[in-house]
């Protein structure tokens, strides 16, 4: 309940549903929070001994655990993985009240995160079968400044090194995903760090799924900073769209959500590059930097990101807003801004240490 209470207070959005003890539910307790077209699901087990969920918390902390899609056919997208070879953690299985029904599947993708497969032709109710109006009301909610986030843009799986393209053949192999963007460790590095990147998208190209694992630089990687820290490979962060960024980081900031930040020379240099470029900033590059707001652009268009500090104790999970204008990267001329600012941060922690060549890390 706490955690879903942050993301009300701090990221704007509402409780929609709830499951647990008081509508029948023994063994696990969910918090539903909303905002556009982006859930979040909070759960906690409700029992001493939950093996599942008390051995995730001890490897990973908290985390993404699970990554859902909305499919229209579930029994043929699992028997279609099965035949590939995917693990299936649940086969398809339904949930059904007074308001229709929902047809749910789990695959195992990267380390210990699952996807669920949701089918849910024409169901009526408030999240899925089982799940109440939320049981915890905040009246502040509704006097707080409105953040308008639409959907998720794109959700980032960390690898170690060398596991970054056997995941993306996993998706390619048994989701029928392909390669929608990349970039490697000469255009993503820093003088201390470095990374490669390949994008999978769904055939449709509304899922986009980047895959990073860390690249040999003179010092320990946030890539690898997470990967020790999350025991393992596991979500990075989750981005999310919006249609007007200024609006929403400006309120985000409001309700007092932390953000990376980057120095004013960021600025400085990116004016005097846009003078070359055939792409026009509509946004006031005088916000943009008050705002601490990052660009990056093409020929065709730009994008406006900006990243949260960790939203858990541990070094892992952050979260990122994004705004497109005709531009489908990543953010990649933003890398060495972004991880110099991420360096910041892990030399603070004590974790911007020196890597040998076998890899290991020594402290300065």
């Amino acid at each position: 309940m706490q955690t879903a209470s942050f993301y009300c207070n701090k990221m704007g959005f509402e409780p929609v549903a709830y499951q647990g003890l008081e509508t029948g539910c023994r063994d696990v307790v969910s918090h539903v929070v909303k905002q556009g077209k982006i859930f979040f699901v909070f759960q906690s087990a409700l029992n001493p001994g939950n093996k599942e969920m008390g051995e995730y918390a001890v490897n990973h902390g908290d985390g993404a655990k699970d990554i859902a899609f909305t499919v229209e056919d579930c029994d043929f997208i699992v028997e279609k993985a099965r035949q590939r070879g995917a693990v299936i953690v649940k086969d398809p299985y339904v949930l059904e009240d007074k308001c229709g029904w929902v047809k749910l599947a789990v695959i195992q993708t990267y380390g210990d995160t699952t996807h669920t497969l949701v089918e849910r032709t024409d169901y009526k109710g408030l999240f899925l079968p089982g799940f109440k109006a939320p049981f915890f009301t905040d009246p502040t909610l509704a006097k707080m400044p409105t953040v308008k986030l639409d959907f998720i843009d794109h959700v980032v799986g960390n690898q170690p090194d060398n596991e970054m393209v056997p995941v993306v053949e996993w998706y390619r192999k048994n989701l029928l995903f392909h390669r929608f963007w990349s970039v490697d460790d000469k255009q993503m590095q820093t003088e201390f760090s470095a990374l490669r990147s390949i994008v999978v998208a769904n055939y449709e190209e509304t899922v986009k799924m980047p895959i990073n694992e860390p690249a040999m630089g003179k010092r320990k990687s946030q890539i690898q900073e997470y990967v020790d820290y999350n025991g393992g490979p596991g979500v990075q962060h989750i981005a999310m769209n919006t249609s007007d960024i200024i609006t929403a980081i400006r309120n985000l900031k409001e309700r007092g959500m932390e953000f990376m930040t980057v120095p004013d020379t960021y600025y400085q240099q990116l004016r005097e590059k846009l003078k070359f470029s055939k792409v026009k900033i509509t946004e006031n590059l005088d916000t943009l930097q008050e705002l601490k707001i990052l660009v990056d652009y093409d020929d065709d268009g730009y994008l406006l990101q900006i990243f949260t500090k960790p939203v858990q104790d541990r070094p892992t999970l952050f979260l990122e807003v994004i705004q497109r204008h005709n531009h489908q990267g990543f953010g990649a001329g933003n890398f060495k801004s972004l991880f110099q600012a991420l360096e910041a941060d892990q030399n603070a922690r004590g974790n911007l240490t020196v890597l040998t060549p076998n890899g290991i890390s020594e402290k300065l």
